[in-house]
C-alpha cells in the first residue's frame, strides 16, 4: 500500500489512476479482514485487554461522524447523529474499541443503505456512582435483515446470506466483534429490522467517570 501511494503521486493516465484506485481499495479491504481476524482470535483467547484511560466520547464521536459524512454523502444517504444532553465528554474506557464499534456499527449501515438515512444516537441508560451505561444506537432505511438470520448476525463468519456476501462483500466478523467488545465493557448488543424496511442496531457499555484527580492531572 506504501508503493501505491508513492505511484499515486507519479505521472499516471487516467486508466492506470482507476487501477491504482482499485489496488489500494483492495489492499485496504484486505488489511481490515487480517485485522478482523486477529482480533476476534485474541478475544477467544482471552488475550484482548481493554485500555482504561480518559478521553472525551463526545469529541470521539464528532469525528467519528466527520468520517462518515463522506461515504454516506456519496451514496446520497442522509446522515445525522444526536446525543443526549445527559452524555458528558470524559469518560474513562477505551476510545479505540468504542471507534472500532462505532466503525463497524455505522460502515454496515452505509454499506447495506441504498436510499434513505442514516441516524446514530446515544443516550445514557443508567448513571450510578463511579460509572455510567451508555446505549449506542445505528438506524438505518437499507435491505434489512429476516427474523430467522437475526440471531445469527453476531455469530463470527456470519451474514444475511450468500448473495449479501457476493454483492457486499465483507467477512461477517465485524458484528462478532462488537459483540465481543461490548460485552468485555459490561455491555450487551442487539438488532430490531424489518426485511426491506431496515434495521436498528444498538449497543450498550458501561465507562467509568473520571476522577477529580485524574481530570486535573489531564488539564495540566
Amino acid at each position: 500500500l506504501g508503493m501505491s501511494e508513492l505511484l499515486m503521486q507519479t505521472a499516471l493516465n487516467d486508466k492506470q489512476r482507476r487501477y491504482m484506485h482499485t489496488l489500494q481499495k483492495s489492499g485496504q479491504a484486505l488489511i481490515q479482514i487480517i485485522n478482523d481476524i486477529l482480533d476476534i482470535s485474541k478475544v477467544e483467547a482471552g488475550k484482548l485487554k481493554l485500555e482504561q484511560i480518559s478521553f472525551d466520547l463526545r469529541q470521539l464521536i464528532g469525528e467519528m461522524q466527520e468520517l462518515f459524512s463522506g461515504p454516506a454523502g456519496s451514496k446520497g444517504l442522509r446522515f445525522t447523529v444526536s446525543l443526549s444532553e445527559t452524555v458528558g465528554h470524559e469518560y474513562v474506557g477505551d476510545p479505540v474499541r468504542i471507534r472500532q464499534i462505532l466503525t463497524n456499527l455505522i460502515g454496515n449501515a452505509i454499506k447495506f443503505t441504498e436510499h434513505g438515512q442514516i441516524t446514530v444516537s446515544m443516550t445514557v441508560v443508567e448513571d450510578v456512582v463511579g460509572q455510567t451505561k451508555l446505549c449506542l444506537k445505528v438506524q438505518d432505511t437499507g435491505i434489512g435483515v429476516e427474523p430467522a438470520i437475526q440471531a445469527t448476525l453476531f455469530t463470527p463468519f456470519t451474514q444475511a446470506d450468500g448473495s449479501t456476501t457476493r454483492k457486499f462483500g465483507g467477512t461477517g466478523l465485524g458484528l462478532a466483534i462488537v459483540k465481543q467488545l461490548a460485552e468485555m465493557m459490561g455491555g450487551a448488543v442487539g438488532v430490531e429490522s424489518v426485511h426491506g424496511r431496515g434495521s436498528t442496531f444498538w449497543c450498550t457499555m458501561c465507562l467509568r467517570k473520571p476522577t477529580a484527580q485524574s481530570l486535573r492531572a489531564k488539564a495540566s
